[in-house]
């Protein structure tokens, strides 16, 4: 976009308008049946759980409560009185093992949830064995981490520009801020950027500069398809005033190589989103207009790889409705270019950009990143 009289001629009219329950216990123990005066006792089977009573002494430690169910005691024997079984075992109040922890609501910045207090023990029983106390209750699984909180997924669209800053002026601008690459270029007589050292964010002005861009981004530094670095994103809020001139983009920008190739995906415009285009495609929600043509400027040499020469293409989305603030998830918007049968080169360059064709006016974004879940 370096020559751009006859490239914005075509931009106008195609693309710019110009944000547990506790275990039971162990069953209870079957009383032994009762002695027929010490005789075995002929009427009560023998206890399922205790060797048989000899003189009708209660049984010998049947096994476990279960949580409380009676103990089972012999038969009563004909000639003897009904074995006693012992107390019925009531096995202690069955553990109930504790609600099962409330996970916390998802913290702000993807703080977990606290972990679900373990359950009270069962209390004791009151027959031979102890009931067994319930089971701890579970943690809590608490909400998970955020990566960087939600802010893949969520925009603070009331933030604010921070205050301080680096400015810098003139008509080829480039460097880094806090991890990303920020630039100027423009044609005519300059504007100027400023930029945070612990913040992204960043905001921008000029006056009749003719063509300027201002953006902050990432650029790559290796050939490789877009593919390759995952799932591409951007955040951005922004807030303009002024004017854009004769045309005018906010959104997105970059380059690809071989072939060479200069990409938009316009969010918003100074003046209207002019959304039209080849084919559309739905894109976080929206439905945006997809353009591809081929510029006959000079000025993308600089941009594209060395030994280029003569015009190059430009790919570009165009959002349906105008929004000031979101998530773009821009590696959605290369497949859809590619599933129109469009020739995508290596990756050189992605930035959330503003673009004017004069007028005077200002942009600030609070929020302004790019992100990768691949390097």
């Amino acid at each position: 976009m370096r020559s751009r009289l006859c490239l914005f001629a075509l931009a106008t009219g195609l693309a710019f308008g110009g944000c547990a329950t506790g275990e039971p216990g162990e069953m209870a123990g079957s009383g032994g049946e009762t002695g027929s005066g010490g005789a075995t006792a002929t009427g009560g089977a023998t206890g399922s759980g205790g060797a048989s009573a000899s003189g009708g002494k209660t049984g010998s430690g049947g096994t476990a409560s279960s949580g409380g169910t009676t103990g089972s005691g012999g038969a009563a024997s004909s000639g003897g009185k009904t074995g006693s079984g012992g107390t019925t075992s009531s096995g202690g109040t069955t553990g109930s093992g504790g609600a099962i922890g409330v996970a916390g609501a998802p913290g702000s910045g993807g703080r977990s949830g606290a972990a679900g207090h373990a359950g009270t023990m069962g209390g004791g029983g009151h027959g031979p064995t102890t009931g067994t106390g319930g089971a701890a209750g579970a943690s809590g699984t608490g909400a998970t981490t955020g990566a960087g909180g939600a802010a893949d997924t969520t925009v603070d669209c009331s933030a604010a520009l921070p205050s301080g800053g680096n400015t810098y002026t003139g008509s080829n601008v480039n460097g880094m801020a806090d991890g990303l690459n920020y630039g100027i270029w423009t044609n005519g007589s300059g504007g100027s950027i400023t930029v945070f050292p612990n913040a992204h964010a960043f905001s921008t002005s000029w006056n009749n500069s003719q063509d300027f861009l201002a953006h902050v981004g990432l650029d790559f530094n290796s050939s490789k398809a877009y593919t390759s670095y995952g799932t591409i994103s951007a955040q951005f809020s922004e807030k303009k005033s002024g004017s854009g001139g004769g045309f005018s983009s906010i959104g997105m920008y970059g380059w690809m190589h071989s072939p060479c190739i200069e990409w938009y995906i316009n969010e918003d415009s100074f003046n209207g989103l002019n959304a039209r285009g080849n084919a559309t495609a739905v894109i976080d929600g929206a439905t945006y207009y997809l353009t591809m043509t081929t510029t006959n400027g000079t000025g993308g040499a600089n941009a594209c790889e060395a030994g280029h020469s003569g015009g190059w293409m430009q790919i570009i989305s165009t959002r349906q409705s105008a929004r000031t603030c979101g998530n773009i998830t821009v590696s959605d918007h290369f497949a859809a270019w590619a599933k129109q049968g469009w020739s995508l080169g290596t990756l050189s360059s992605v930035h959330i950009n503003v673009e004017v064709g004069g007028g005077s006016g200002s942009i600030q974004f609070p929020v302004a990143n790019v992100t990768t879940t691949s390097k």
